[in-house]
């Protein structure tokens, strides 16, 4: 997954004009339009093999989802008018609601949900989970479909309301039955806007503009749920490499909004009256350091140990965020103070010790094997992230090598089983939503199922059945208590490397009215007044 807010460190400044000239200059501004400047820059599009955050942020532009979650995590309708659960427990029956149209001006059918949830939860952890259990679907007629259990399960709809990790977005059935192996061919979806595939710039910049035939819900906007009114006509994301770029330009109001500022610049736009700037826990994220299991030398054990001994939290931090205002250090797999955080760990997680992280690289008789670390440079936080990491092993006595590249190369290049010597890997830093961290069945990094699991590919049965009694268990305390038996395992196996949270700050013009404060950023229900 990718990154959210940007760190301490940034290129230097190549000006405002610099970007404005490599972008193209930008035409006037249109009463309605909004120009974004994003977290990451957006180049692919398909939102089920590719799990970047700047990947579902489109999606959710584009696509829509069946169910969705209130501001009180409370599962609502979205494209499903209602749905009805069997007295048994075993069967759930959902109804579309009126005037659902993809972008090419067709219904949507019962047959493109089916598709599409079969396509997405071959990838997604929690809708992988979720097939374990499933016997299997139905269209029933064009507006309804059934979903049939083996056994009562509520799996369902939590995994098609959750808002991240892989949301469960539908498409048309001819795209939602391409392999998972392929990528789609055509971005065509129900939601609020469609992509202006002309002026869509890999890398550079993406426009969006307002789907005229989307009817939205007759509710009230509540977090991901509820009406999703658009008041802009267009909406602009475009990429500026440079953090302080980002800065002059909203300054310059030559953008409207940064999604995510970095911490060292925040004075700045505090001290301009033209600008709001405000922190979001919503979208709070854990940084991660993840390790390969497949190979040399984290598919030993004691070494995974030896390594997360070795990290401190507090440097890592300190790097990517700076002022303890806006981090927080914890052990806690599944989120700081959230619903399943443990301290179970503290002792060995937060504090670095590269004493007893070298005491257990004699134990394993650890033969100088090389440790490949992914060094993503193109985003600050991560371009922080894996320096500190690299030094905290060097430290401990792993030969470290790092390898630089854009993020986009980062999150292929992790999907690579070969050897490091031959182009593979031991360690990718990344950061997780914790939207995502706090649902332990939807938590891709908490996954142990081997080679069908996420990049590292951990392959412990253990966890894998403790998932499993989680998507059974309806108990709130027995869920805790299976919630807590995980993070013992993750943490013991070294599934990941916990390396501290932080809160995100965005910032936009005041001639808008506030965005959302929503897990995911979105574009709609919000109004411009200036322009």
């Amino acid at each position: 997954m990718f990154a959210l807010p940007w760190g301490v460190r940034r290129a230097a400044c190549i000006g405002v004009a610099g970007v404005v000239a490599a972008l193209g200059a930008f035409p006037a501004l249109a009463q309605t339009t909004v120009t974004a400047v994003m977290h990451a820059p957006l180049r692919g599009l398909d939102p089920v093999i590719n799990s970047q955050y700047i990947v579902r942020n489109y999606a959710y532009m584009v696509y829509d989802t069946l169910l969705a979650r209130d501001a009180a995590n409370k599962i609502r309708p979205q494209m499903a008018e209602r749905w009805t659960v069997s007295l048994d427990g075993k069967s759930i029956t959902f109804v579309l609601r009126d005037g659902l149209k993809w972008h090419d001006g067709t219904d949507v059918k019962a047959e493109d949900c089916v598709a599409s949830i079969r396509r997405w939860s071959a990838m997604d952890t929690m809708g992988q989970v979720m097939n374990t259990l499933l016997e299997g679907m139905t269209v029933v007629d064009d507006k309804t479909f059934e979903m049939k259990f083996k056994e009562p399960t509520e799996i369902a709809l939590t995994a098609l309301s959750k808002p991240s990790g892989l949301a469960a977005f539908m498409m048309p059935k001819r795209l939602a039955d391409t392999p998972v192996s392929e990528p789609i061919k055509e971005e065509l979806g129900s939601g609020p806007f469609r992509l202006v595939m002309s002026d869509f710039k890999p890398g550079v910049q993406a426009v969006f503009e307002k789907f005229k035939d989307y009817v939205p819900r007759s509710e009230p906007a509540s977090g991901m749920a509820g009406g999703k009114i658009v008041s802009v006509d267009r909406v602009k994301w475009v990429t500026m490499p440079d953090p302080m770029t980002a800065v002059n330009a909203l300054l310059s109001k030559e953008i409207d909004l940064i999604e995510y500022v970095p911490y060292d610049l925040l004075s700045i736009l505090e001290a301009n009256p033209g600008v709001v700037v405000k922190e979001s826990k919503l979208r709070g994220n854990q940084s991660i350091a993840r390790l390969n299991f497949s190979q040399s030398p984290f598919d030993n054990k004691l070494l995974r140990q030896a390594a997360l001994l070795a990290i401190d939290q507090k440097d890592q931090m300190q790097a990517q965020v700076g002022n303890p205002k806006y981090y927080k250090l914890c052990a806690a797999a599944f989120g700081c103070g959230g619903a399943y955080a443990s301290d179970i760990g503290a002792d060995k997680v937060i504090k670095g010790q590269p004493e007893k992280a070298a005491e257990l690289l004699k134990q394993a008789k650890y033969d100088g094997a090389p440790v490949v670390i992914l060094h993503a440079t193109d985003v600050p936080a991560f371009a922080a992230m894996a320096p500190v990491v690299a030094q905290a092993l060097r430290k401990a006595g792993f030969n470290v090598q790092m390898r630089s590249m854009d993020w986009q190369t980062v999150a292929v290049s992790r999907a690579s089983r070969a050897p490091v010597t031959n182009g593979g890997w031991s360690i990718f830093c990344t950061i997780n939503g914790l939207v995502d961290v706090g649902e332990p069945l939807g938590y891709n990094a908490a996954s142990a199922s081997g080679k069908s699991g996420y990049f590292g590919w951990p392959d412990v049965p253990a966890i894998e059945e403790a998932r499993a009694k989680f998507a059974r268990t309806k108990d709130p305390e027995e869920l805790k208590t299976i919630a807590t038996d995980l993070q013992r395992r993750i943490l013991d196996e070294v599934l990941f490397i916990p390396l501290g949270e932080a809160y995100s700050v965005s910032a936009w013009r005041t001639d808008m009215a506030p965005p959302l404060d929503t897990p995911v950023a979105v574009f709609w229900n919000f109004t411009r007044t200036g322009k």
